[in-house]
């Protein structure tokens, strides 16, 4: 049982009610030890799933030799191998992320980051309790932080340190980050990518992530809003300020309200069109809804 970890973003009691369910992969992967997810590898132990035609070279210890004595032809039993699951974390922390926090302290309370710390924290203790690996990276106007994969108690503090102290940055480059995350790994997986997409441009993000793709990743793009921007709060007078160094913008939300909504919603068909069209998991999650909700919806649509 994993205790080492402290985090305030942990809640183990709350946790408990989701421990019958876990992370599942959609495609087969790879990975090091024996483990619950399908293997690309079909070997000696596992699931028994056919019969192969003996040919010479081929180790005799997988010959059924009761098949041998009834019919005289010799047959492999083939065997589909379960393996450990590597999934890496993403997290976007560009400044936008800190939109709809109630205070502009460290811990941004209330803002999607917040709702991202409590949402990988427990994603993380989740999947290392099933005996997987699990990686971190933090993306921003580059790769900022690289936890590489492991799934040991001592592993899983360092990961929920990391996410606990998390800062942002003033800047996007999700595509950059995200082909320096590429050039970390050889053997592949599933990569968890939790962002707001607020970035200048989309289409070198999803590039980046068509790199892991290639390479036959499964991708899961988590795409988080906020409820006051997919609606603007009402009253008489507004100051909006860019949180990426975009300026400011004094106007009546009644003014711009309706072109508003219509452009955050064409952006949100944008992402989702791009992520649909190469394969890739896509879901829109509100902050609105609580993370452990949310987290038990992702994992049971995952397992079918």
């Amino acid at each position: 049982m994993l205790t080492r970890s402290n985090s305030r973003f942990l809640d183990l009691r709350a946790l408990g009610a989701l421990s019958h369910l876990r992370f599942t992969t959609k495609r087969r992967i790879d990975g090091s030890f024996s483990g619950r997810h399908r293997s690309r590898q079909l070997s000696g132990s596992g699931e028994f799933v056919d019969f192969r035609e003996y040919t010479p070279g081929d180790d005799l210890r997988k010959l059924d030799w009761k098949v041998l004595a009834r019919t005289g032809r010799s047959y492999l039993r083939l065997f589909q191998d379960e393996t450990d699951l590597t999934c890496t974390l993403t997290i976007d922390a560009s400044s936008s992320m800190r939109f709809g926090a109630t205070t502009l302290g460290k811990q941004a309370a209330g803002s999607k980051l917040e709702y991202v710390q409590y949402f990988s924290t427990a994603l993380s203790h989740l999947l290392a309790a099933r005996q997987d690996r699990v990686g971190l990276a933090v993306a921003a106007d580059k790769l900022r932080q690289f936890v590489p994969p492991g799934c040991t108690p001592e592993h899983l503090a360092r990961v929920h340190r990391v996410i606990e102290r998390l800062a942002t940055w003033p800047a996007t480059n999700l595509g950059l980050s995200l082909r320096q995350l590429f050039t970390r790994y050889g053997r592949r997986g599933v990569l968890v990518l939790v962002s707001d997409f607020l970035c200048d441009d989309l289409e070198d993000a999803f590039a980046g992530l068509r790199l892991f793709r290639s390479r036959f990743w499964e991708i899961v793009a988590i795409h988080l809003v906020h409820p006051q921007e997919e609606r603007l709060p009402g009253g008489s007078a507004y100051r909006f300020v860019g949180l990426e160094n975009d300026g400011e913008v004094d106007c009546t939300p009644a003014e711009i309200a309706r072109a508003y909504e219509q452009r955050f919603e064409a952006h949100c068909s944008v992402v989702r069109t791009l992520a649909m069209a190469t394969g890739f998991d896509y879901r829109r999650v509100s902050t609105a809804t609580h993370y452990l909700d949310t987290l038990s919806g992702f994992l049971a649509e995952r397992a079918g």
